[in-house]
């Protein structure tokens, strides 16, 4: 399939996954996991601290190889680098290079993204501006706040205009501000039918943006569905949450 038809396609799978499985020091932290997401969907992945939420987006990146399974990106094999040249990914804790400015280290991503040289400037600037930080991008990174770095890891994530985006934690340390210009940022690149899959422990904030919500409990997804079915007038989505993940460990 070309990619000109595989992104006018909306039931193609940009993202599957299909019964991984993974150990550390002999460990199951993922046991037979499997989702898809469609092009222009938001997947809320919701989990318990250590559940395997981050592991699971790092194997997606290739970061961390998956020991059984298949994980496949824009119908390629994860493990085929050109799979990767469709993905913007923000980690938990990003890692800057502390002596350049925001401006310096998203050009450079945009040099490692292969962005043509007359372009990666203006991304730079562009990106800056859409995130809040266009006053800030010659202070170095060192002397940003906790907020500045969340921003400019989600311009980084945004550099090259990927087709779909894993996000860890993306609002964490954000003030009410920011956390309100960053969920727009995201559902405007929603409306541009971009696939996005959430990490997040601030439920409020995924029930404004996911279409659906995989809930992960010791390394295996126990529920998934539209959103509309884990909330409802009397009850919120935290609630429902922290139900099924009781429910889950008294089995």
């Amino acid at each position: 399939m070309h990619k000109k038809e595989l992104f006018n396609n909306i039931d193609y799978a940009m993202i599957e996954l299909k019964k991984i499985s993974k150990k550390f020091n002999r460990q199951a932290v993922i046991k037979n996991l499997s989702f898809k997401l469609k092009r222009g969907e938001v997947l809320g992945f919701l989990g318990p601290n250590g559940a395997g939420k981050t592991t699971t987006l790092k194997m997606i990146t290739g970061l961390v190889g998956a020991d059984r399974g298949t994980i496949e990106i824009a119908g390629l094999d994860s493990r085929d680098l050109k799979s990767r040249q469709h993905l913007g990914y923000m980690p938990e804790d990003p890692y800057f290079y502390e002596y350049l400015n925001g401006r310096e280290f998203l050009i450079f991503i945009a040099e490692l993204q292969k962005l043509e040289k007359t372009k990666r400037r203006k991304e730079a600037d562009r990106l800056l501006q859409l995130v809040g930080l266009g006053k800030e991008m010659r202070k170095p990174i060192r002397d940003y706040s906790k907020g500045m770095r969340q921003r400019l890891g989600i311009a980084q994530a945004l550099v090259g205009n990927p087709e779909i985006l894993l996000l860890d934690e993306p609002l964490d340390g954000l003030d009410p501000i920011g956390r309100q210009e960053v969920k727009e940022i995201l559902l405007k690149e929603k409306k541009k039918g971009k696939t996005i899959l959430i990490s997040s422990h601030i439920l409020a904030d995924i029930e404004e943006l996911a279409d659906r919500i995989a809930i992960v409990n010791h390394g295996q997804i126990i529920a998934i569905d539209p959103i509309k079915k884990f909330i409802n007038k009397k009850q919120s989505l935290e609630k429902t949450f922290v139900e099924i993940i009781n429910r889950d460990d008294k089995k």
